[in-house]
């Protein structure tokens, strides 16, 4: 991991937990010293308000490309950022798959999460067939360039990425350390042909069945700023556990 970049680890509930995990995870993080990083939670909308930590970021798992209007069931970036959230997920596989977000849709979400002054933890990866037939850095490259030729790759000084492959994602296996470096850094390289800068300071966390034992090895991988945690964000401890994981 690079001193020069910020680790953060981002918990998504996606659609688990209630109050009683609230106070839990308030109360794990509440005692612990944890000024290296930024941890950030994005637990299901209605428990955002229920957060009260000092220290602990809140995110959105998702918002509209709508900004207001009649979008019932719909969260636009004005209203998570008027409940506190700083960051919000977006283009996650799972959204990608069951809800059939296209790069182009999720491009549009990005779009509406910055003019909201939000921070976009923006997801790419590929599943498992992409990865086998060879074409995972161009899958992956639709998947920013379709961001990048709306938003403009100056916009990505203010946004997060997370690389999770989804063959990782809650099925208990997970990325080699080398695995999971050699996208990061192909991530960077990529944005890198657009602005060098940018690139180098960009923060792009892993996310795929990562825990307290193998978090280390991946967390200090030179292009592995971080994670976005997904069943382990619901366990305090292991939470915990992963977030001092996370060193500069």
């Amino acid at each position: 991991m690079q001193s020069s970049r910020r680790p953060i680890v981002a918990g998504n509930w996606k659609m688990n937990g209630d109050v009683e995990l609230v106070e839990k995870v308030e109360q794990a993080l509440a005692g612990a010293d944890l000024n290296h990083l930024d941890v950030l939670v994005c637990p299901p909308a209605p428990f955002l308000s229920k957060f009260s930590t000092d220290g602990v970021l809140l995110g959105g798992q998702n918002l509209s490309h709508f900004s207001a209007g009649a979008h019932t069931g719909e969260l636009s970036g004005a209203i998570l950022k008027n409940i506190g959230c700083s960051y919000v997920i977006v283009g996650h596989s799972e959204r990608r798959a069951d809800n059939h977000e296209t790069n182009g849709l999720v491009a549009d979400k990005v779009q509406a999460a910055l003019d909201s002054a939000l921070v976009p933890v923006l997801c790419v990866g590929e599943p498992e067939e992409i990865r086998e037939d060879g074409s995972l850095f161009a899958f992956i490259s639709a998947q920013l360039d379709a961001v990048i030729s709306l938003v403009g790759i100056n916009a990505f000084s203010n946004i997060v990425l997370a690389y999770e492959p989804v063959w990782a994602i809650g099925t208990g296996k997970t990325a080699s350390p080398e695995q999971a470096q050699e996208v990061h850094a192909f991530i960077r390289q990529h944005l890198a042909k657009l602005d060098a800068g940018i690139a180098q300071n960009m923060q792009i966390l892993y996310g795929g069945s990562v825990n307290a034992k193998n978090a280390a090895l991946l967390f200090g991988q030179s292009d592995v700023d971080g994670g976005l945690i997904g069943g382990a964000s619901l366990d305090p401890e292991n939470f915990l556990s992963i977030c001092q994981a996370a060193k500069l």
